[in-house]
């Protein structure tokens, strides 16, 4: 049977309630700071727009003819060090193949540039964003889903965290999300889990629990092979993940009956 919901959880759903959209931080999953006091190298200045839009062009052109070492090649050193082409051609292979593609925009940045395309896909259309850094490669990307079923969207992360999709699991956040929980971060938190509640074995259903005009919580059960665990997903409304809720003390494997 599914738990309770969790503080954590019910505390970003009450902030809302209670019309403080201010307290909608993504707690209780948060990037931690670095240890130490080691400078960090200067980022490299954001490419010009035309620059941008011929590394867009390369970027889109990998996916639509599903050239998983192009595309590998072209993520920056932080999505690589959660990837590589065997699992980007795995990721590949689960989604629609794509068509054709049109750039609809380029906006430069201090030290990125964000593209948005349209992707003309066996399944339909999507919108993607694509945050391109100062080397041409991929910071980071989303997609526009508020068109989808919430609780689709969040059936749909966990299944991509599940299943170490984590580039593709960090598309589900929305864009101030990803800045504070890296790829690694959901990597980290997912394996960490796994320690408590042993090996993944499946994904189960997900519920929309509560709900407000601004923000949902979905319960996505999972099952591993010593419990079952609710994950808690709360997303805005539109539909971009804006906390995640991992379960911190899982309660144990149920008696026999």
């Amino acid at each position: 049977m599914p738990r309770l919901p969790r503080p954590a959880a019910l505390a970003l759903l009450a902030a809302t309630l209670l019309g403080s959209t201010t307290a909608l931080t993504p707690a209780p999953l948060r990037a931690q700071p670095a240890a130490g006091t080691t400078t960090a190298p200067a980022p490299t200045p954001a490419l010009t727009v035309e620059q941008a839009r011929a590394a867009a062009v390369r970027i889109l052109e990998a996916i639509k003819t599903g050239d998983a070492n192009a595309r590998y090649a072209q993520f920056s050193d932080a999505l690589k060090a959660v990837s590589s082409p065997s699992m980007v051609a795995a990721t590949m292979r689960t989604q629609p193949k794509v068509l054709g593609y049109q750039l609809l925009s380029v906006r430069g940045g201090m030290k990125t540039s964000t593209v948005e395309a349209e992707l003309r896909t066996a399944r339909g259309n999507r919108v993607l964003f694509i945050v391109i850094n100062g080397k041409g490669q991929i910071e980071r990307y989303y997609v526009d889903r508020a068109d989808d079923p919430t609780s689709k969207v969040a059936l749909q992360f966990v299944q991509a965290i599940s299943g170490g999709h984590f580039i593709s699991a960090h598309s589900f956040l929305s864009p101030s999300f990803q800045k504070e929980i890296s790829p690694a971060s959901l990597q980290a938190k997912w394996l960490g889990l796994q320690r408590e509640t042993g090996s993944f074995v499946k994904v189960g259903r997900a519920v929309e629990a509560e709900s407000t005009p601004d923000m949902r919580l979905v319960l996505v059960n999972v099952e591993f092979n010593r419990l079952s665990d609710n994950l808690y997903v709360i997303l805005d409304s539109s539909n971009e993940i804006i906390g995640v809720d991992f379960p911190e003390n899982p309660a144990g494997p149920a008696p026999v009956r």
